[in-house]
């Protein structure tokens, strides 16, 4: 969630049509502190709103001057689906209201700050210590940023039934990382108070150095096994800039222009990459992507028990990340390497860690290698307890998805976790302007998202690969890359001269100490040969310690700019929402190559996406689009601005965060955080049926706030030869309604009613307004077409949002007793060919023996289980895969 600012794309400004807009409603409550980002967002159970104070102005107004974690006292959230639970909160519009936080109701107090003193009075919250105790912050060298400076993400795990005791953590996002555990509790009198004496830094434990620590922690989830997760933002993994690939470098013989900053992680003082590119190749030279989160990898080893090194006359300075010094003007760690064994791997580095036992003495920390490495802002882990998408952070990256083969909590052992890593190809035509020349605006725009597979492997598996690489120090980077011998190193030949001398050959041949860039582009030629199962054993590492150059090599659509939320409620399952916000819609999102070619939204978009039966998202909506910087302050002061984390609570409201500290042309430089009340949806469902039966399809309405009266509502099937309503009926708790009016032809049905119980709004999420009895008539499909109109309690009209449901009607029956095949888990997917009740075996030899039926041919939508939208031998072994018959 790093506040880099907006970079220019090649693409001019320009006024986007829809931007800023919502589809919903969207109030201010609360802005943060001069300097600081809103980060950490949670809601307690009695829905006290809380967030940390990230890196703010020192020159604030006291307690606001430091970094911490607050919550609003005298306020809670009604969780009724309606933001009329308080008054929009003013803009910062005055020296005095931008040097603290304020908010819409109650006061932000804080529970703990920088530098405070915990356990015994030896640790410090947030800053990490070396094995011997030492703080961290005492060494000389580059800094990501100040230690304890950056608080971001809070997850409270409770420990009682009533949420009110448990442990609060909180990510600290910096290099070395870290995460806090702090007891906190709800007093007798309705505040919230923390017990630092009794909390503790995870990076001082061994539990987590047995791991090799973590760095830049940045937001993360509360899993479905009420665990903390923490994301490790690893802005040094880029190996090739923006959306090059690592084929380009192997195609031009040269990482000229290309290469990106992890490929340095090992050099002796590795930020000084940059100022060395700009000397040594002067105009031709480039910005190495994420060089500068380098930073701080020399003080991590240290954490780890290395010795430092020589240090006199060795400046100490900060990242420009947080308002530091330049790193690319000077900021040097001594040239001497670092050659201790516990020099960091970067393949340690850039992955979810799953605290479990949270309420041990020491939790229990656990590194997901399986969900890939990247640069993760953010996960969110679903109640199938198998899903989990992922965002990763910065310039040109992406979006990703992993499903395990069992439930992640069923295994024994974490590391036996397995399962499918898959990234994101954008589909649509209309996301690009490669084929119309007409540049679409995102607001108007639904992404269609395809996974793409591209590796399966076990936790386990990916640590024994990962230990390979465990011993390489930074004095490899000078042995491997040049003719000198470590008995030269220093005494014959210059430190300066043998790094100059390596940097040269790893810039032209890349960094020969890890995954070579050959392994990339022939694990890619493969991949398109064989598919990701029947790559080379030696080759299944890449994609998982590779994910973003890989992920670009086979084509998948890693243009996304800063994707820095994902959330979804606690409860979330199909039919819920995930939310994903990226904080910057620029760039490569807006140029003139790849998937996405669109206008240009520096203020971002907030995504949401519908979960299938399978917890699966294949299209993702525009619900916020955030200012397009040519806009002046009438339109940006009330606009979201560079969304960062998002916080879906149980009522279905939205909090969103902002990162964009003094960008765009707003009248205020701070940041805020805004509740986001989505419109209310009436929609149908959808379903298949088999000719000559009958389906019950559900009209359901999310997001209904309180204040709801009644209304009217009415279905239509689009073709009326391929699907009919026979009936019709209202659920019990309805209300005053009136007869469904059902047309003679089945071709429309009408409802009316009124809420006089209260009973759609009891909640603030969902409700079942009526259920329709489709018949199938033919094969085909059609749409379910949905008309609403709703009335509040003042009788103004209520912005309603429809959806269409889709009617599958299915084939005649294809087994030999006339049984119609049947769609038992309701996705649409006829699994049970033979009618009979089940799925096992026998359907998969009857689909097998019946595939070129005309009962089956002439219904792809039917029978295609592996979705490419085809009748293939793909869809045999997926529906024997789905029996579980191969297991």
């Amino acid at each position: 969630m790093v506040g880099s600012g907006v970079v220019s794309a090649d693409v001019d400004e320009s006024d986007t049509p829809g931007a800023p807009s919502v589809k919903g409603s969207l109030k201010r409550f609360s802005n943060t502190a001069f300097g600081a980002e809103v980060t950490g967002p949670y809601v307690f159970a009695d829905g006290t709103p809380l967030y940390s104070l990230q890196h703010p102005n020192t020159d604030n107004t006291e307690p606001f001057n430091k970094a911490g974690v607050g919550y609003v006292s005298g306020f809670s959230f009604e969780m009724a689906g309606s933001n009329d639970d308080f008054e929009e909160l003013s803009a910062p519009n005055s020296e005095k209201k931008r040097r603290k936080v304020r908010t819409a109701a109650g006061d932000y107090t804080m529970l703990f700050s920088q530098e405070e003193s915990i356990g015994d009075g030896d640790e410090q919250l947030g800053v990490p210590q070396t094995p011997d105790g030492e703080n961290i912050d005492k060494y000389p060298g580059t800094r990501y940023s100040e230690a304890g400076y950056t608080p971001d993400c809070n997850q409270f795990i409770p420990s009682n039934d009533e949420g009110t005791e448990g442990h609060l953590f909180t990510n600290f996002e910096a290099t070395p990382g870290n995460v806090t555990r702090v007891p906190v509790s709800k007093t007798d009198d309705g505040e919230w108070t923390a017990d630092t004496q009794n909390a503790i830094n995870m990076a001082n434990t061994e539990a987590l150095r047995s791991l090799g620590g973590t760095m830049i922690n940045c937001y993360g989830d509360r899993s479905p096994w009420d665990t903390m997760v923490s994301a490790e933002e690893n802005y040094a993994h880029p190996r090739v800039n923006f959306t090059h690939t690592v084929g380009d470098i192997v195609e031009a013989e040269s990482g000229k222009g290309l290469i990106g900053g992890c490929q340095f992680w090992n050099r002796p003082s590795p930020t000084a990459i940059q100022s060395a590119v700009n000397d040594y190749y002067d105009d031709e030279a480039w910005t190495l992507q994420g060089y500068w989160a380098l930073a701080g990898v020399e003080l991590l080893a240290y954490s780890l028990g290395a010795a430092p090194t020589d240090t006199t006359g060795v400046d100490t300075e900060t990242s420009d990340t947080y308002g530091g010094s330049e790193v690319a003007d000077g900021a040097e760690n001594n040239v001497e390497p670092i050659t201790d064994e516990e020099y960091p791997n970067p393949y340690r580095y850039g992955y979810f860690v799953d605290y479990r036992d949270p309420h041990a003495e020491t939790p229990d920390p656990i590194k997901y290698y399986v969900i890939g490495r990247a640069a993760w802002e953010c996960p969110d882990f679903q109640n199938d307890l198998k899903t989990v998408y992922g965002c990763s952070d910065g310039d040109s990256k992406g979006i990703y998805k992993f499903v395990a083969d069992e439930e992640i909590p069923s295994y024994a052992d974490p590391m036996d976790v397995e399962g499918t890593l898959y990234a994101p190809k954008i589909t649509n035509d209309a996301a690009s302007a490669a084929d119309s020349g007409t540049r679409a605006s995102p607001a108007d725009v639904d992404l269609e998202v395809e996974w793409i597979p591209i590796g399966h492997a076990s936790n386990a598996e990916i640590e024994s690969w990962i230990a390979e690489y465990d011993d390489v120090t930074q004095e490899d980077y000078l042995t491997t890359h040049t003719d000198y011998d470590e008995a030269e190193l220093g005494q014959d030949v210059a430190y300066s001269d043998a790094i100059e001398e390596a940097d040269r050959e790893v810039i032209a041949n890349g960094n020969q100490n890890y995954i070579t860039n050959e392994e990339i582009v022939e694990w890619a030629r493969q991949y398109e040969e064989r598919g990701y199962d029947g790559v080379d054993e030696d080759l299944r590492r890449v994609p998982f310690l590779e994910l973003r150059a890989a992920a670009k090599e086979i084509g998948a659509s890693i243009e996304f700019n800063k994707a820095e939320g994902v959330d979804s409620a606690d409860d979330a399952g199909p039919g819920d929402y995930v939310y994903f916000g990226i904080s910057e819609f620029n760039d490569d999102m807006a140029d003139d190559t790849g998937d996405l070619q669109m206008d240009r939204v520096d203020g971002g978009v907030v995504y949401r996406g519908e979960l299938d039966t399978h917890y699966d998202i294949s299209r993702l909506e525009p619900v916020i689009v955030g200012p397009d910087f040519t806009d002046g302050p009438q339109a940006a002061n009330d606009a979201l601005r560079n969304v960062d984390n998002v916080n879906v609570m149980d009522d279905g409201r939205v909090l969103c965060c902002e990162d964009g500290f003094n960008e765009s042309k707003r009248s205020y430089p701070n940041d805020c955080l805004w509740v986001y009340q989505p419109n209310p949806t009436v929609a149908a469902g959808s379903a298949a049926v088999a000719q000559g039966d009958s389906v019950t399809v559900d009209v359901r309405a999310k997001h209904i706030p309180d204040g709801i009266a009644g209304g009217t509502f009415s279905v239509s099937v689009a073709d009326p030869d391929v699907a009919q309503i026979t009936s019709a009926s209202y659920p019990d708790a309805a209300g005053l309604t009136k007869a469904p009016q059902v047309a003679d032809d089945g071709s429309t049905a009408a409802f009316e009613f009124a809420d006089v119980q209260e009973a759609m709004q009891a909640d603030g999420v969902e409700f079942t307004l009526a259920t329709l009895t489709l018949s199938g008539v033919r094969g085909g499909a059609t749409g379910l077409d949905v008309q609403a109109a709703l009335d509040d309690d003042a009788g103004n009209d209520i912005a309603v949002e429809t959806r269409s449901g889709i009617a599958l009607t299915g084939p005649a029956s294809v087994a030999p007793s006339g049984a119609p095949p049947s769609d038992p888990d309701g996705d649409g997917l006829f699994e049970d060919v033979n009618g009979n009740g089940r799925v096992d075996y026998d359907d998969v030899v009857l689909f097998f023996q019946r595939m070129d039926s005309k009962s089956i041919s002439s219904n792809t939508r039917s029978f295609d289980f592996n979705g490419n939208e085809r009748l293939d031998y793909a869809d045999i072994v997926q529906l024997y895969q789905e029996t579980g018959a191969g297991a």
